[in-house]
């Protein structure tokens, strides 16, 4: 596994970095809402849009939808931040949570916002390069190194 260090190393990092960006932007998203604009948190959110086609009055229940959003930004963000800190020291099971977690997170960010065209490609899109790089890094390691220990030959 010693070999495998490195790229979890690497995974770990790009974890703190996902985390973190996604701690802020649940925060930010959440502000909106919570300060009554709820404009400013999907202006803030579908940033390749016309910013004056999105400012207008939303009904509370979208800014209550968009508190619930920032909320689970920030907490996945938490999730994956914490997380990294045990990947790097190699464990499984964290991996396989910021997998689920951020991998998950950025799928649905991927269908519905990506490939819609609402975002910039900074920060969504690199966000998601970073996560799937942290995920095929760190599964990488773990099952080339567990291969490895078993005596299964490679290639």
């Amino acid at each position: 596994m010693q070999k495998y260090s490195a790229f979890l190393k690497i995974a770990a990092v790009l974890w703190v970095v996902w985390g973190l960006v996604h701690v802020l932007a649940g925060v930010m998203t959440m502000r909106g809402p919570l300060a009554g604009d709820i404009s400013a948190a999907v202006i803030g959110i579908a940033d390749a849009v016309d910013p004056s086609t999105l400012r207008m009055d939303y009904p509370a229940a979208a800014g209550a939808i968009l508190g619930q959003h920032g909320f689970n930004l920030f907490w996945i963000g938490l999730v994956t931040f914490i997380s990294a800190f045990y990947i790097w020291k190699g464990n499984r099971n964290a991996i396989y949570l910021a997998a689920i977690t951020g991998g998950l997170a950025d799928v649905g960010y991927f269908l519905f916002m990506d490939l819609g065209g609402y975002v910039n490609f900074m920060p969504g899109t690199l966000m998601t390069i970073v996560s799937a790089s942290a995920i095929i890094l760190s599964f990488y390691a773990v099952f080339a190194g567990t291969k490895k220990r078993s005596g299964i030959a490679s290639g």
